[in-house]
């Protein structure tokens, strides 16, 4: 169907990836950069920067397996347009079969994939962000099941046609779908992102996120993080954040309470299944980290600054006139030139960022200074606190916690957020988010609701505490109220005081909040007004936010849960009653 000029086997070695990556130099596609070993810079096409919601399809046989939250298209009907898209798709091109691994090799948490692309730049972020090549292959046997990921970026080369730096489709022709009743992903015309590393979103939640319904675990768009006490004690945290509302940060937490430590685990996806001793363990399914750039730096992020220093990936950032990358918020200066992410002239008097607002990086594990060691552990970590959250400037206060499983499931579904860059088609600028998962989830969003529900259940007494946080509140006159990034780990110290029983909690209408004393703010400067907001509730505004939620639970019909219903009839009681 596809009709390459010739096919490649990826064996997933480094000789394979220094080679791919020297054949995109060669070409212009891919720019070294001098002053990081082994890096390079890519620039997309204008058209192609982002996930494109608006483009992304959930193909079942009944409209409402896919539900209200994803683009729906009949199967045949959608085979149909794609296959007459695929149809000599890769003319004069290398068809790269990619066999690859998220979580390890041979883990009862693991899944294999195997991606047909078109795409170099696809393989050599194949390689940092999966397990990729022979060993793969030798898992997976003769008769192994894998989930089939076809991926083509779209544009046939005719014999003696020019090449273009990025190729891709028009985004009319543009298509990410998802054929969950088949495990099956087809992927045309983009090369950027989750839309063409089909190992990402597309596997590790949409198709994920179904087969874990069905087999009774998680797929989830969640960091992890093991945040050890100065006596030793041991938690790990997963965290439901939207995109480029600091997942990665936060999985990169260095604390600055003395004598407290964190280790990463993962910054993105998270896949959590019940283990013999009942409790909930998760997986960082992925190698390597895809992050946005913009805003990371040693302030922010000291541990993801310190890891792009050399073998790292880089997408849509600017290029500095000494041969180093850069983006907005980094640190120094701002340079008076600079070659922006469409290899234009910039200077800071010009009009648009130097950098992509998604730009993003890609870099190994490994890389990461503060990644657990055992982060090859087939089994995972038993996870004590699931944490959900986005980014408000106004009304989510800075941290409260569940009253029980039902509540907790009831906050995740209810969860909103401003949007990001993350999103090309972006359209609301408060929307509902349900546990990060509006983009992701591979099925009705009322069922996934449920299969929370039935999680908790299961889980029993053993169930991990549920919380919500926003970093990301500001006063009347702008300002941020909470400084984050490292001072994050004192909101995580209360809720690990809580699961130890070691504090109270206030009951609010929203969930119960720090008593007074009991957020450890030692050493930090921080004015009583602006703690005051960060921890208020003001009733009238959560009754319109009521409202809101009310009706995006409408569009659910049936398949929103009882339960559910019931936590929201609770929450309007308690609005009523404050």
């Amino acid at each position: 169907m596809c009709r390459p000029g010739q096919i490649h086997w990826c064996d997933g070695s480094r000789e394979e990836y220094d080679r791919l990556m020297a054949a995109m130099v060669q070409s212009g596609t891919a720019v070294p950069i001098a002053r990081r070993p082994n890096s390079f810079l890519f620039r997309s096409d204008p058209s192609d920067v982002a996930r494109i919601e608006a483009r992304t399809y959930l193909s079942t046989i009944y409209p409402e397996d896919a539900g209200p939250t994803n683009n729906w298209i009949d199967p045949a009907e959608l085979k149909k347009t794609m296959t007459r898209l695929y149809e000599g798709c890769m003319k004069g091109r290398t068809m790269y079969v990619i066999p690859f691994s998220m979580g390890p090799i041979g883990s009862p948490l693991a899944k294999i994939g195997v991606q047909i692309s078109d795409s170099a730049y696809a393989v050599c972020n194949m390689h940092i962000m999966t397990r990729v090549g022979t060993r793969v292959l030798e898992a997976l046997g003769t008769d192994g099941e894998f989930i089939p990921c076809l991926h083509s970026i779209g544009a046939p080369l005719e014999p003696g046609q020019h090449d273009v730096h990025w190729p891709c489709a028009p985004i009319e022709d543009k298509y990410i779908s998802h054929f969950p009743e088949e495990n099956l992903i087809w992927s045309y015309g983009s090369g950027y992102g989750g839309n063409a590393l089909l190992g990402k979103k597309c596997l590790s939640l949409r198709i994920a996120s179904s087969i874990a319904r069905r087999e009774g675990w998680l797929a989830e768009h969640m960091l992890i993080l093991r945040l050890v006490s100065p006596e030793g004690r041991t938690y790990h945290i997963a965290g439901a954040f939207p995109s480029a509302c600091g997942k990665t940060n936060l999985a990169m937490l260095r604390p600055t309470l003395p004598g407290w430590t964190a280790e990463t685990i993962g910054d993105d996806i998270c896949w959590m299944k019940i283990r013999p001793d009942g409790r909930l363990h998760a997986i960082n399914p992925e190698t390597g980290f895809f992050g946005v750039a913009p805003g990371t730096s040693r302030a922010s992020n000291p541990v993801a600054a310190e890891m792009l220093k050399e073998n790292a990936i880089f997408t849509n950032c600017a290029l500095t006139d000494e041969g180093d990358v850069w983006w907005e918020e980094i640190d120094g200066p701002v340079p008076q030139h600079l070659t922006d992410w469409k290899a234009w002239d910039w200077s800071p008097d010009s009009d648009e960022p130097a950098a992509h607002p998604n730009a993003r990086f890609t870099a190994h594990i490994r890389q990461c200074r503060s990644a657990i060691k055992d982060w090859e552990d087939p089994e995972g970590v038993p996870i004590d606190i699931l944490l959900f959250g986005g980014r408000r400037s106004a009304a989510v206060p800075l941290v409260f916690e569940a009253f029980h499983w039902d509540h907790g499931v009831f906050l995740g579904a209810s969860a909103s957020s401003e949007s990001t860059a993350a999103i090309l088609d972006q359209v609301a600028r408060v929307r509902r988010d349900p546990f990060a998962m509006k983009p992701f989830c591979g099925y009705n969003m009322g069922d996934y609701f449920r299969h929370w529900l039935e999680m908790g259940d299961r889980l029993g007494g053993k169930a991990p505490r549920i919380f919500y946080v926003n970093w990301f509140r500001k006063g009347s006159d702008g300002r941020w109220l909470w400084p984050g990034f490292g001072e994050n780990c004192r909101v995580l110290k209360w809720m690990c005081d809580r699961v130890d029983g070691k504090v109270g909690a206030v009951e609010t209408p929203l969930g119960l909040m720090p008593s007074e004393g009991d957020l450890d703010l030692s050493g930090l400067s921080i004015p009583p007004a602006d703690l005051e907001e960060l921890l208020r509730v003001d009733p009238d505004v959560w009754k319109a936010e009521y409202f809101d939620i009310e009706v995006f639970f409408d569009q659910f019909g049936s398949h929103l849960p009882n339960r559910l219903d019931a936590e929201l009839k609770a929450f309007r009681d308690r609005l009523r009653r404050a």
